[in-house]
């Protein structure tokens, strides 16, 4: 992991980084508080599609998990995303594409995977779980003995989720907006859920356009854990509110507990 820039803002250390991957440079993002020593629980967070490591979203969750519980936070780039980003133009119709099934209302604009886009779906996962793995190994490497927690939701489970399930050092996880369904490389995404052990907290939109009622509930009724709590708020796809990052807060702390 190659430290490629850092500064500090109101307390927050945040330390931009290469990871490499099958020889390829993975850009992330790594904050902690500001002269912090020894280790501390740490925040992995997986942005949703069309985002990248440094979103609004995702800056002020980890903000959030410094500055009120101590802990420290990792994003990465996601495969395609933000400074991975090969192509700007098909990167941008995704975009579109998103914007209209969203504009389009729950039901209103569902999915249809042509051959490639599946392949690359599948693909995108497969390298998305390799990636957060080598990113532990690297972090362990710098502090042995840190507790893990996940946070990811839309595509951050669409990775996060099977990465999860074969990551033994993850405690605890925050997934969401995601349900069963006829997508790419379902069963597997299944099979993953259901080998689910540790803490899960779910939340889902009633109103989401991009992911059913029923897809949601089968994917809470499909985690193999034994303790899976589901928050669910009316509003679409984007509306999970501000205040469901105090449940976040607290569902960590109660899993990776306070800093030593």
């Amino acid at each position: 992991m190659d430290i490629v820039g850092e500064k500090a803002e109101m307390g927050v250390v945040e330390q931009r980084f290469d990871l490499e991957v099958g020889g390829e440079p993975i850009p992330g993002i790594r904050w902690m508080p500001e002269g912090a020593t020894g280790p501390r629980p740490t925040i992995l967070i997986g942005h949703g599609g069309t985002q990248h490591k440094r979103v609004p979203n995702v800056l002020a969750l980890a903000r959030r998990f410094v500055r009120h519980l101590g802990y420290s936070a990792v994003a990465l780039d996601a495969p395609g995303h933000g400074d991975r980003i090969t192509d700007p133009e098909a990167a941008e119709r995704r975009r579109r594409v998103l914007q209209d099934r969203i504009a389009a209302g729950p039901g209103g604009g569902e999915r249809v995977f042509g051959p490639e886009e599946a392949s690359e779906w599948v693909e995108r996962t497969t390298k998305g779980v390799t990636e957060w793995k080598t990113l532990l190994d690297e972090l362990d490497a710098l502090q042995a003995g840190v507790r893990y927690g996940y946070w990811g939701v839309s595509m951050g489970t669409a990775i996060g989720l099977p990465f999860v399930a074969e990551e033994p050092r993850i405690a605890a996880a925050v997934l969401g907006l995601a349900g069963l369904g006829n997508r790419p490389g379902s069963e597997q995404f299944e099979g993953s859920a259901r080998s689910l052990r540790v803490p899960v907290l779910l939340v889902l939109q009633w109103n989401d356009e991009l992911v059913g009622q029923q897809e949601g509930l089968s994917l809470f009724d499909a985690i193999g854990s034994m303790e899976k709590t589901a928050h669910i708020h009316p509003g679409g796809h984007v509306e999970t509110p501000l205040f469901e990052r105090d449940a976040y807060e607290a569902f960590f702390l109660r899993h990776l507990g306070p800093v030593d």
